[in-house]
């Protein structure tokens, strides 16, 4: 075998290798992962509270079936948090994929979660995409309300905090005063805001302790630079993933289970997360 023989069997074996795992291993793993946000004004009456965080099944993909996501309801469980925050894209939108598990079906899975505090949603731009009422009214049912330009109060052992939650920013309206407006300001009662688009984030006032986001499934093939034009963000890869400072406020984004367009993932292996909030001192 010649020198140029070789090197392209030892290329087709690498991209042979890079699709296996990228198409079929990849893709079926599932990663608990379990991580610390310190925030500064956090109360300390609720340091140590334990967030699960749910996001971008996109069900009927490929390795998404209902299975798989009785799987991720199962490991989130058993990780025991106190609150349960599901950050939208329950449904994929695509021409391909798309309406290959009913919205019914998937809230009656997602209904499984289970966390002393409460479960709360917001939807993604894919759930729109297929029919948001319908998906919301199911997730209602299940008994997770979604939660669009609004905030609830929770009642932790160790104090009141809000979760709110905003509409999409490609379907919808989002609306951060609305979502604020019953949040006392005097005395300030920490605020934790779902986003399923991490790019609202510039618009989020300081007064929200923390930020959650999902939507760019951390590039989804994610080899640095090379996933930056098919990241959909208008910040390239400032939203990629993870724990993200600007200036004096805070942004988490997950990763995400699910597969948006190819049903590829590599680097970005599909995550629940948990998520434990620390006061910073």
């Amino acid at each position: 075998m010649t020198v140029k023989g070789a090197l392209a069997a030892v290329g087709g074996a690498a991209a042979g290798g890079f699709l296996l795992w990228a198409a079929w291993i990849e893709p079926r793993r599932l990663v608990l992962r379990e991580d610390t946000v310190g925030l500064r004004d956090w109360p300390e009456a609720l340091d140590g509270l334990r967030l699960g965080i749910l996001s971008d099944l996109h069900s009927g993909v490929p390795h998404m079936g209902r299975d798989a996501i009785a799987r991720a309801v199962e490991r989130l469980n058993g990780a025991r948090p106190d609150l349960m925050l599901l950050l939208g894209d329950y449904l994929d939108g695509s021409r391909l994929w798309g309406g290959r598990l009913a919205p019914e079906v998937v809230a009656d899975v997602l209904g499984r979660l289970e966390a002393p505090l409460g479960r709360f949603a917001v939807l993604g731009n894919h759930d729109w995409n297929v029919d948001g009422g319908r998906m919301r009214t199911a997730l209602q049912r299940a008994g997770i309300p979604v939660l669009e330009n609004r905030a609830v109060p929770v009642k932790a052992p160790g104090g009141r905090l809000w979760v709110a939650g905003l509409a999409d920013m490609r379907y919808r309206r989002p609306d951060i005063r609305a979502a604020l407006e019953e949040v006392p300001n005097e005395p300030r009662e920490p605020v934790l805001l779902m986003a399923h688009d991490p790019d609202l984030h510039p618009s989020v006032p300081a007064r929200v302790a923390l930020t959650l986001s999902g939507h760019i499934h951390a590039g989804q093939v994610a080899i640095p630079l090379l996933r930056r034009p098919l990241i959909p963000s208008h910040h390239g890869e400032r939203y990629t993933r993870r724990h993200v400072v600007d200036g004096d406020r805070r942004l988490y984004i997950s990763s995400g289970l699910g597969t948006s367009g190819l049903p590829l993932r590599f680097l970005a292996p599909p995550e629940v997360v948990v998520l434990e909030i620390s006061r910073r001192r």
